[in-house]
């Protein structure tokens, strides 16, 4: 009967788990438990649901503590109370505010006062719903106390929070974490007990022996504790239940929206889109989604009203009724998507949407779904201490030095012997608190609309966007039935939206497509061009190495392709072999029949070779004999929502044994169930791909007739795949003209004037916000900067900033050099000059003669890498010597089998970690005519290859070709050297600035 026990959820005090608590309850034959981790009911749910498959008499609560000052514990009665108390919890939460020394009146919880407190307080009299714990170290204090005459309101307050001595240690090593100091100044009252473990009931009773009275108060109080809730099977459906606030309202809504925007998206409407609507209409009544449907489309309609792009995917991308509401732009009948994958009678919950906003807007949505719906939160997540983490902070923990502490983690264990034990110990318990909560998170974009109030399923907290978010995470939401909206944020939308407004700001003549009326850009064959040939820079999703090397292999050349590509670049695919068959039959139509004849009946579309989710399906139902409701239990398993091992073992088993009853040979049943098994979560669901898809064809068509301003848009909204200089690399091929920042003309983010692309004040290194933020305005009130001496008068910046400014050019209108502008600066300003510390009167500025000065090219370069981190010329411009003898890649294709030297600037380098501790590179790189080639560093060559920065590197190796893409498989890397900073007398001063 132990009412106050502690998980590692208790963060950075428990160490062990809800499921290993429960356990110990069963081994030491305890009836009765409750579990009341420290300001936290986050492993309540969990608690729950595990503890009710068990005899145990539970219920749930939580240690309210002024940490480390233990105030009471507060227990719930009924579900009412849990959620009484989740209020009483959050509110102190959510305003960081220390929590009351007497508890408040819960109408359904019970309050108990640890001892101490209870003598602390000093009260005349405890309430109905008041008790007082006594632990087995109090018993010896309590016969001469006044508080041995309250019989009634005794119970038993042992603490759990440690099994053992070395628990006891990991908790003080967590608690030096937590307060980062070392372990030798960890305070006393900051530790637990080492005595507060679980001890069998019979020692338990044994020790209130003479306290009979205690232990019967104790068991009342357990047994007047019922908190439950259903789970799995047994669960029920806690969101929003309804719209319009009934059942029928709704589905006459949702109808009726359908009629409605039926003609939207089918002009001709035939027989197998109506059957097919209706079939969808009446699986969504019939399981009880209507409500769901209805809300996801009042926050995409909420977007629409603002103007904000968005992308519908996720299984519920398969939807017909999803694509005529407008949640999609996925067309099931276009794409013949699987009916079963988005929904079956067999399905307890509903279809994933992930709705993508722009990162600009997302938080703007998430404010309107929190007024509009009355119970809302973020979900939660657990980051959780990882092996090496932990030894940093544990290594904090013992004063061990941080150069010890990298040795160690790098395999190097000969270091100072005076830390040997320390290390040992390092080790010994990162590795049991590896694994361990950490901290409370935010998912990243899912959202709870309950149709009870949130505070009855757990606590909540703050985080500093100010949206309350639950302290659970997303496996026992869905598990007691609660399931996310996935409201998430990508910066590919942004890209399309700035686009547009560059494009209407610097071509204001310009016929712009509409950007949702993608049929368009589908037919364009100069897009569906760019896909073959894999000239994707800047567009969302496909712009990579791998994809760009996938699409040219596949030679896609159409929208159906680019869903497929989409799926099956994800490792799922590649891992089973599959990719490599998927472009063999996609090239070779003759090797299709190289399928199963079942396999290439049911994925046709695919030559027989599972792409995506629903293939899974498919494969498992037809091929298998597995009923739907299994198939759908595999696919869950496969993508990591859910059941367990065992379930998932019961029906691999299954699967083998059905396929052997259908006569399938041997060998072919296990290439079948390891393809099946390499998806592992990691395909998408097709929908999911061509929501992907539908938003690269708008990326493609804007890079393509607008390159300027949508590589513009890129550029402000962070990029993308590649760094900033190798999109501006793509600007100059697109014909832009690019210009280093300059205080009469660029923003805060990059602009485009005709041909000119400016690069932004904010891209400048150190450069204050607030200092750009008073010249921007300076210059929008007052116009126009005319020389050094006005721009000073105007904008007292301090000379560091304002040498920034001459240093990157940015005063460039004044016809002056560089160096004679700095002179000035430093003449011009009081090194003290502060933000506000405004002239009342302008002073005539002296004269005065200086030499005549110059910069170089050169030194204009290293101040671009030194504040922009790229110089605006090539780097091939920046080597000290001529180039070796070499080729460009366009003329690879020449030298199939032969070894070449060719010289590029690295772009990006992809490690592959192999078996025995090799490593493999995968390398990207640009020529001297700013065009890709790939290059393969197998582990010989990989050992010798040493590529770190945008540096130039002669690249020598074989050239291979498979299909139409060419790569380089690699002997040698050479970096070649570039001119030094004429400015530094030597090589350490020049290092020093350069890097």
């Amino acid at each position: 009967m132990y009412l106050n026990c502690h998980t590692y959820f208790s963060l950075r005090y428990g160490t062990f788990s809800e499921t290993e608590l429960i356990n110990l309850a069963l081994k030491n034959n305890i009836k009765y438990l409750a579990l009341t981790d420290i300001n936290s009911t986050s492993a309540a749910m969990q608690f729950i649901r595990e503890a009710c498959e068990t005899e145990l008499h539970i219920t749930v609560g939580v240690d309210v503590r002024n940490m480390p000052k233990q105030l009471y514990i507060l227990l719930a009665k009924t579900n009412t109370g849990f959620q009484e108390l989740n209020s009483f919890l959050s509110a102190h939460l959510h305003q960081k505010k220390e929590f009351p020394l007497t508890a408040p009146q819960l109408k359904d919880c019970f309050v108990i006062y640890p001892f101490e407190q209870a003598l602390f307080l000093d009260k005349e009299s405890f309430a109905e719903f008041e008790y007082i714990g006594i632990s087995v170290r109090d018993l010896n204090r309590l016969p001469f106390n006044k508080l041995k005459q309250l019989k009634d309101r005794l119970v038993i307050q042992q603490p759990v929070s440690f099994r053992s001595k070395k628990d006891f240690n990991a908790h003080r090593l967590l608690r030096a974490i937590d307060l980062n100091i070392l372990l030798s100044q960890l305070p006393q009252e900051q530790e637990g007990n080492l005595q507060h473990q679980m001890q069998p009931l019979s020692e338990l009773e044994e020790a209130f022996r003479d306290y009979p009275h205690i232990v019967e108060n104790t068991k009342k109080l357990f047994t007047a504790c019922k908190v439950r809730f259903k789970f799995d099977a047994q669960r029920e459906n806690q969101n929003q239940q309804t719209y319009l606030g009934s059942v029928q309202e709704d589905k006459e809504y949702l109808r009726a929206l359908c009629r409605e925007r039926i003609g939207m998206r089918y002009p001709q409407v035939n027989t197998v889109i109506t059957e097919r609507l209706q079939r969808e209409l009446k699986s969504i009544e019939d399981l009880g989604f209507t409500g769901y449907f209805l809300i996801n489309y009042d926050i995409v309609s909420y977007g629409r009203s603002k103007d904000y792009p968005y992308i519908g995917r996720g299984s519920g991308a398969n939807s017909m009724v999803a694509y005529i509401l407008g949640i999609t732009n996925v067309d099931p009948i276009e794409l013949d998507l699987y009916f079963e994958r988005f929904i079956n009678v067999y399905r307890s919950s509903p279809p994933d949407f992930d709705i993508d906003f722009s990162w600009k807007d997302r938080d703007d949505v998430t404010r309107y779904i929190f007024e509009r719906f009355p119970h809302c939160a973020l979900m939660g997540t657990y980051v959780t201490f990882q092996y090496k983490a932990v030894v940093r902070e544990l290594s904090k923990v013992f004063g061990i030095p941080k150069y010890e502490t990298d040795a160690f983690l790098n395999g190097n264990t000969k270091g100072n012997k005076n830390h040997d034990t320390y290390l040992q110990l390092v080790q010994k318990y990162g590795e049991l608190i590896h694994g361990f909560p950490n901290y409370l998170s935010v998912h990243s974009g899912g959202i709870l609309i309950t149709h009870k109030p949130v505070h009855y399923y757990g606590g909540t907290f703050l985080p500093p966007k100010g949206f309350a978010t639950v302290q659970f995470d997303m496996n026992i939401a869905e598990a007691v039935g609660i399931y996310k909206f996935d409201i998430l944020a990508q910066r590919g939308l942004s890209k399309i939206k700035d686009a547009l407004a560059l494009i209407a700001q610097n071509q204001p003549e310009a016929k712009i497509l509409d950007i949702d009326q993608v049929y368009q850009f589908k037919k364009d064959t100069q897009l569906n061009n760019l896909l073959a040939t894999g000239d994707c820079m800047g567009v969302f999703y496909v712009e990579s190495p791998a994809m760009r090397g996938l699409m040219t292999k596949l030679r896609t050349h159409n929208y159906i392709g680019l869903v497929a590509a989409s799926s099956i670049i994800r490792p799922g695919v590649g891992n089973g072999g599959m990719k490599e068959e998927f472009i063999k039959r996609e090239r070779f139509p003759e090797t299709r029949t190289e399928a199963h004849p079942v396999l290439a009946e049911i994925l046709h579309e695919t030559h027989g070779i599972m792409v995506y989710q629903e293939d899974v399906l498919k494969v498992a139902h037809y091929f298998a004999g597995l009923s739907l409701a299994e198939a759908d239990v595999l696919r869950r398993g496969m993508s990591g929502k859910g059941r367990s091992k065992m379930q998932f073992a019961i029906l691999e088993g299954k699967f083998l044994k059905n396929c052997r009853e259908k006569g399938y040979p041997e060998d072919v049943i296990q290439s079948v169930w390891d393809q099946v098994k390499a998806f592992a979560g990691y395909a998408f669901a097709k929908g999911h791909s061509a929501s992907y898809a539908v938003e690269s064809y708008q990326s493609l068509y804007l890079k393509h007739y607008f390159p300027l301003e949508f590589m513009t848009a890129v550029l402000n909204n962070g990029g993308g795949f590649y760094r900033v200089e190798d999109y501006l690399n793509e600007i100059r091929k697109c014909g832009g003209q690019l210009e280093l920042p300059c205080i009469n003309t660029s923003d805060h983010p990059n602009s485009i004037i005709g041909t000119k692309i400016y690069l932004g004040l904010g891209m400048i290194k150190g450069l204050e916000a607030r200092g750009i933020e008073k010249l921007l305005t300076q210059r929008q009130l007052y116009g126009r900067f005319t020389s050094l001496e006005d721009f000073v008068e105007r904008v007292p910046l301090g000379l560091e900033q304002l040498v920034l400014l001459i240093r990157i050019g940015a005063l460039r209108f004044t016809g002056k050099d560089k160096k004679e502008l700095l002179w000035k600066a430093h003449l011009l300003t009081n090194p003290k000059t502060a933000y506000d510390a405004p002239r009342l009167f302008s002073t005539k500025p002296v004269a005065y003669r200086l030499p005549d000065f110059k910069s170089t090219g050169i030194e204009n370069a290293y101040d671009e890498v030194e504040l922009l981190e790229f110089p605006l010329c090539s780097r091939f411009d920046l080597l000290e010597a001529e180039l070796p003898k070499s080729i460009v890649t366009r003329e690879l294709q020449d030298h199939i089998g032969q070894t070449i030297s060719i010289c590029g600037v690295v772009v990006t380098v992809k490690r592959v970690p192999l078996d025995g501790g090799r490593t493999m590179f995968f390398g990207t790189f640009l020529d001297r005519e700013s065009v890709f080639f790939d290059t393969v560093h197998f582990p010989d060559s990989a050992a010798h290859s040493f590529m770190s920065g945008k540096e130039v590197y002669q690249v020598i190796g074989k050239v291979t070709q498979e299909y139409e893409l060419c790569s380089i498989i690699v002997d040698r890397v050479i970096r070649l050297p570039r001119k030094s900073d004429p400015r530094f007398s030597d090589a350490s001063d020049f290092k020093r600035v350069v890097g």
